[in-house]
C-alpha cells in the first residue's frame, strides 16, 4: 500500500512550523486525517498536536548537557543518532501508516546541502513505501535583495540535488511583503519563476566588479539547471493554502489510488 508524506525543510525562521500549523488546520477543517511529525530536537512549543516527536528519542538539551556540544553540533549529533535508530521512527510511524504525514524538520541547512543525514531519513521512508515530497520554505522577504534571493535559489537547488525527491519550493510570509495586494503581486511575480538575466543586472549594479565573474558563474548554474521555481504562501488566505496543498498532492499522487465512489452511495450517506 502506498503511503504519503511531505517533508518540510528550509532555513531557521523561514516559517516551517507556521506552515505545518496552517496545513494541519486546513486539513482538519476539511475532515482530512493528517499527523504532524516533529524531527527538530531543538523545538520547544507547538500550536498544533504532535503525533510523533523526536524528543522522545533524543533532544538537543540531552546532547548539549551530556556531550558539551554547542547548539549546531548538538543538533547534528541528534540527527545522526536518529539515523542510527531509524527503527524507532519506523515503529512510531506504524501507528499512523494509513494517514498523511507532515514531517517538520530542523532549520540547519547543512542537513540538506552536504550532510547525508536527511538523505538517509528520506531513503528509509521510501523503503517504507512512502510517496514523498520535500517542501522547501524560503522567506519571501529575501526577494527584496537579489543577492539574497540568489542565495535562496542555490540553497533550494542544493537540497533538491542532495535529497533526490520531488520538491515544491514555497515563498512563505507573502502577506508581510507589503500591504497593497497589487503591488505585492507585481513584486512577487518576477521571482516565482526567476528570470535570471534580469536579476543579474541588479546584482552586478550593486556589487563590486571583482565579483562579476562569480555572479556570472552562479547565473549560468541556475539557468542551466533551471529546476527552481516558487509558489507563494499567504497563511491568512485559505485559497493560498489550498493551492499549495493541491500542488503537493499532485506531486505525490495523493488520492489517485482511491476507488471511485458511487454518486448514489454519496446521496444515501448525506
Amino acid at each position: 500500500m502506498v503511503k504519503y508524506a511531505q517533508i518540510v525543510i528550509g532555513p531557521a525562521g523561514s516559517g516551517k512550523s507556521t506552515y505545518c500549523e496552517a496545513i494541519h488546520r486546513h486539513c482538519e477543517l476539511s475532515k482530512r486525517p493528517v499527523h504532524v511529525v516533529n524531527l527538530d530536537p531543538a523545538a520547544e512549543h507547538f500550536n498544533y498536536p504532535i503525533s510523533i516527536d523526536i524528543r522522545d528519542l533524543i533532544s538537543l538539551d540531552d546532547a548539549v548537557e551530556e556531550l558539551n556540544y554547542g547548539p549546531n553540533g548538538g543538533l547534528v549529533f541528534c540527527m545522526e543518532y536518529l539515523v542510527e535508530n531509524l527503527h524507532w521512527l519506523g515503529d512510531q510511524i506504524d501507528d499512523y501508516e494509513n494517514d498523511y504525514l507532515i514531517i517538520d524538520c530542523p532549520g540547519q541547512i547543512e542537513l540538506y546541502s552536504h550532510l547525508n543525514v536527511m538523505k538517509k531519513v528520506v531513503e528509509y521512508l521510501q523503503k517504507l513505501n512512502y510517496n514523498l515530497c520535500c517542501v522547501y520554505m524560503i522567506d519571501s522577504l529575501m526577494i527584496k535583495d537579489a543577492t539574497r534571493f540568489f542565495s535562496g535559489v542555490l540553497m533550494c537547488l542544493s537540497a533538491m540535488i542532495q535529497l533526490e525527491t520531488p520538491h515544491i519550493n514555497i515563498m512563505s510570509k507573502c502577506d508581510l511583503i507589503c500591504k497593497d495586494e497589487d503591488e505585492r503581486n507585481k513584486l512577487l511575480s518576477s521571482f516565482f519563476d526567476p528570470q535570471v538575466d534580469e536579476l543579474m543586472l541588479d546584482i552586478n549594479n550593486n556589487t563590486s566588479g571583482k565579483y562579476r565573474a562569480l555572479n556570472e558563474a552562479i547565473s549560468t548554474l541556475i539557468t542551466e539547471y533551471s529546476m527552481v521555481s516558487f509558489l507563494p504562501l499567504d497563511i491568512t488566505d485559505e485559497d493560498s493554502i489550498s493551492l499549495v496543498l493541491s500542488h503537493i498532492d499532485h506531486t505525490i499522487q495523493y488520492g489517485e489510488a482511491e476507488e471511485p465512489v458511487d454518486p448514489d452511495q454519496i446521496e444515501q450517506n448525506m
